[in-house]
Order: C-alpha cells, then structure tokens, then sequence
C-alpha cells in the first residue's frame, strides 16, 4: 500500500467518525495519520475540529472557528506588529519596514508549520506518521489567487505584537 493522495472532500471522510477508518489531519497539503490521538482528535476530543481536513491557516492564527482551511496568505499577518498611531515616520520607512517584517512573519508562518509538521511526523514523541498529501489541481494556487485574501480573525488579530515609537 503506498502513499494516500486524497481531494479535500475525500478527507473529510477521515475525521473520526466512523471507527473503522483512521483520523488524518492534513497540514499544508500533507496528510497525517494520527489515530493512536483519537481522544484527541477523534468525536469529543479537543483537536476533533482538525480532523478530516488541512487546516495550515489555524495552526498559524489560532483561530479555531474562522481559520479551519488551508489558505495561508495572509496569515503572516499575525507576527506582524501593529503600527503605534503616535510614531513619526516617513512613508518610505514605513513601506521598508513593513516588506521587512513581511518577509520575516512569512518565515515565521513557515516555522510554525514546520513545528507542527514535525509534531504529525511523530517526531516529539506522538505515535502518528504522515501518510500521503492533498491531491488538488495543478491551478489550486491560481484559483486562490483569484479570492480575496481573508482577514486576521479578532483573536490573531489581538494577538499581533504592538510596536513602541521610537521617538
């Protein structure tokens, strides 16, 4: 039996429910088997809303109700500092620094997917495995592009880090 490739309606089959099937999470188009967690993220279990779909944007925001998808764009917005309304800075600054700390929120999403990654690979410790990938059309990311990129939920919103002005 080789690697499972199955479409985002497919995996929703693998969410727990019926106990004769395994419970995949799936994490930025890969596809974890983490049934030995099915008190977690079988029925009733905390994580159960993660079962039996890629929900890469969640695991960055923590926004478990708004986020359950795999869209990340956007999603860097949440390690990006809010601007202090008092500090004095020129247009030109603001736009440097802004495509600077974009530039390294984007590294900071990567990083937490990883994390995340590594956890559902079993390497800290869980008994869970990656088993296959998300199988979506080669246009996926252009048919993404043509939607709007989705706002920060109130949470991750709250959440961002708050600049201090320098001046």
């Amino acid at each position: 039996q080789g690697p499972v490739s199955l479409t985002d309606l497919a995996l929703r089959d693998y969410n727990g429910v019926d106990p004769s099937k395994p419970i995949y999470v799936a994490l930025n188009g890969s596809i974890y088997d983490v049934t030995a967690g099915r008190h977690v993220y079988g029925p009733g279990g905390s994580y159960h809303f993660f079962a039996g779909r890629d929900a890469a944007r969640a695991f960055v925001t923590g926004c478990f109700d708004e986020d359950l998808n795999p869209d990340l764009r956007g999603a860097e917005e949440t390690y990006m500092p809010v601007d202090d309304p008092a500090e004095v800075i020129s247009g030109a600054e603001r736009k440097m620094r802004r495509e600077r700390e974009r530039r390294a929120a984007l590294k900071q999403v990567e990083q937490t997917i990883e994390g995340w990654a590594g956890m559902f690979r079993g390497e800290g410790g869980k008994p869970y495995f990656k088993v296959g990938v998300v199988d979506r059309p080669a246009s996926w990311s252009a048919l993404l592009e043509k939607l709007p990129v989705k706002k920060l939920c109130d949470r991750a919103q709250k959440g961002r880090p708050k600049r201090k002005a320098e001046n």
